[in-house]
C-alpha cells in the first residue's frame, strides 16, 4: 500500500445508486450444495429456483406458526 493517495480528482458518490439493492452471497455447506444440486437437476430446474421455492415454503410455515 502507498503511504499516501491522491483523491484530488475523485468524484464523490460516483458509483452510488439510490434504491440499488445489494444481494448478499449465500454460502452452503458442500453436502447441502451437492444434495440440492442433485434435486434441482432431477426436477429440471435451476439451483436458485429450487432454493427459493424451499425457502418460501419455510417462510409460510414460520408465518403460520405465529
Amino acid at each position: 500500500m502507498k503511504d499516501e493517495y491522491d483523491f484530488s480528482g475523485a468524484e464523490r458518490g460516483k458509483f452510488f445508486r439510490k434504491g440499488a439493492r445489494l444481494v448478499p452471497p449465500v454460502h452452503l455447506e458442500p453436502e447441502v450444495l451437492d444434495y440440492l444440486t442433485a434435486r434441482a437437476s432431477a426436477r429440471g430446474v435451476s439451483l436458485s429456483s429450487l432454493v427459493n421455492t424451499l425457502l418460501k415454503k419455510d417462510i409460510e410455515l414460520i408465518d403460520a406458526g405465529k
